[in-house]
């Protein structure tokens, strides 16, 4: 273990020796070993039951734990900031007594007439391999936790507190201040020059999403977040995924957009070599959120978010730690040249399997999906599995709701694309006034335009739409009867809509592969 001295100026004698003498005292007490885990800014001594955390009484560009009042109190912010996530693995803030050769841990808290020396957080400790970073390695994480974990965030970023109007954080000079304050840590531990052409980035879009910024405070998308949700701070308990370890020590690293916050565990995944879980994370928290706009600044801060863990590697293998792993700045600067716009829209009756695909070719391709069926009832303030007819009388399916509906789509497309994302927009698309608005759309901005046309034998999609139906798990609320009428009429692709159109018959295996192949090198 590294030894780490306290700095000029601190107070409390937390120490690699007062770590080792805790160690031995948990040991002693618990008749278990007793393992010490070092990072960056702490100690973690693992008993077999409890995880007690200490902070180390250290200087760094962002933070300062020097002082024992100071750790005392982040200890209890931290305690607090992450019971709104994991209740059920924070317990309790614990006093350490006596002395550095002889430390005690005041469970109790029954000894005042004794001063601490140190303060430690205490937490349940869970199995080796659990944390969703070894889970993705050994190839264990399951497609429906990911989907779940979005949710749940998505559920935490709604119901986290808002930055005031008058508030700075979120402001385009704090996220100005910022991204300096990174780069110039870059610079001091990597060199002048390695970030330069990331730098000139970073500045520009500082500059020309100044306005955008400002808009997304103005609106109330900044909010206390996690702060630090990349893959090592979440955890698989008990078959739920678990977000923990929040940023304490500088509420402007958490009082941030939601954006920023979600943009940690999407780059992290991609620099994992999981795009695929990346974009289906982001799927499902953009359905529950509704933040499509927001997807304008996500580039953005996934490429600040790959730069923060370049900078703890490196200030990591300046304490003498293995900083292995992900080659963060590399990725940084991938996702910076990141921008390949492209439109593709489904076509298909109701069953045929194009929530399906879009789901599997989104992450494939890596894409942006807006699905009719949930926007629809977003604008009648529903949720996505929400039954329409139960809330709002007359329904939500009448022509005018429908050109409500794909109006809205085509905004949010409009606005997606031009931030240099692919968008699929996943709906019936059966009138062909309805898929000339889009083919319109993208002759407009340039992008190369697709149709997914699925289809399937119709007794096959009766027997999906009734499997759906009872399963009541999807927002779709096609019924039989529609897709009776359905197959009565519609508007069938015409010449020049095949040409742009991708076939597939989803009554036979799907060579999701292809189809990803097609899409991207489809010309404008």
């Amino acid at each position: 273990m590294t030894s780490t001295s306290a700095p000029d100026g601190a107070s409390g004698p937390a120490s690699s020796d007062l770590i080792e003498a805790l160690r031995r005292r948990l040991q002693s007490q618990t008749g278990r070993a007793v393992r010490v885990v070092e990072t960056h800014i702490s100690w973690v001594l693992l008993d077999g039951r409890h995880a007690w955390k200490i902070k180390k009484p250290v200087r760094l560009g962002f933070l300062d734990f020097a002082e024992l009042e100071t750790r005392r109190r982040y200890c209890f912010e931290e305690l607090r900031l992450n019971r709104r996530l994991a209740p059920e693995i924070y317990e309790a803030v614990v006093a350490v007594r006596g002395s550095p050769q002889d430390p005690r841990l005041d469970v109790d808290d029954a000894c005042d007439d004794d001063p601490p020396i140190e303060y430690a957080l205490r937490m349940k400790q869970f199995a080796a391999g659990a944390l969703l970073s070894e889970k993705i390695a050994d190839g264990s994480v399951e497609a429906s936790q990911i989907d779940r974990f979005a949710r749940r965030i998505a559920a935490f970023h709604e119901s986290a507190a808002r930055a005031g109007p008058d508030s700075r954080h979120g402001s385009p000079e704090e996220i100005a201040a910022t991204i300096a304050q990174l780069l110039d840590g870059l610079d001091a531990q990597l060199g002048a020059g390695r970030c330069a052409e990331l730098r000139v980035w970073l500045d520009a879009q500082c500059r020309g999403l100044r306005s955008v910024f400002e808009r997304r405070r103005v609106d109330g998308w900044i909010r206390e977040c996690h702060g630090d949700l990349h893959l090592a701070n979440v955890v698989v308990l008990d078959e739920q995924v678990t977000a923990f370890d929040c940023i304490e020590f500088d509420p402007a690293l958490r009082w941030i957009d939601v954006q920023c916050d979600i943009a940690f565990l999407f780059m992290d995944l991609v620099a994992h070599e999981r795009a695929d879980l990346a974009y289906r994370f982001l799927d499902a928290w953009l359905q529950h959120s509704g933040d499509h706009a927001g997807v304008a600044v996500l580039r953005f801060y996934a490429v600040y978010r790959a730069l923060v863990r370049t900078l703890v590697a490196a200030i990591r293998r300046t304490q003498g730690f293995d900083a292995g792993g992900a080659d963060y700045l590399a990725l940084a600067g991938r996702l910076a040249r990141e921008r390949a716009p492209r439109l593709l829209i489904t076509h298909g009756l109701s069953g045929s399997g194009k929530s399906f695909v879009a789901q599997r070719l989104l992450e494939r391709s890596g894409a942006i999906r807006l699905r009719s069926d949930v926007e629809r009832k977003r604008l009648f303030g529903l949720r996505a599995l929400e039954r329409s007819a139960a809330r709002i009388d007359g329904g939500i399916y009448g022509p005018e709701a429908t050109r409500r509906t794909f109006g809205r789509l085509r905004e949010l497309a409009s606005g997606l694309l031009e931030a240099g994302w692919p968008v699929i927009v996943d709906a019936t698309f059966l009138r062909a006034g309805e898929r000339r608005a889009f083919a319109d759309l993208a002759r407009e901005l340039g992008v190369p335009f697709s149709i997914l046309h699925c289809h399937a034998d119709p007794e096959l999609l009766r027997q999906r739409v009734k499997a759906r139906e009872a399963a009541a798990d999807d927002p779709s609320e096609a019924d039989l009867a529609v897709l009776e009428r359905q197959l009565a009429g519609h508007d069938a692709l015409d010449e020049v809509e095949r040409a742009h159109a991708i076939d597939v018959d989803t009554g036979r295996p799907t060579d999701i592969d292809d189809i990803a192949l097609r899409w991207t090198a489809a010309s404008n």
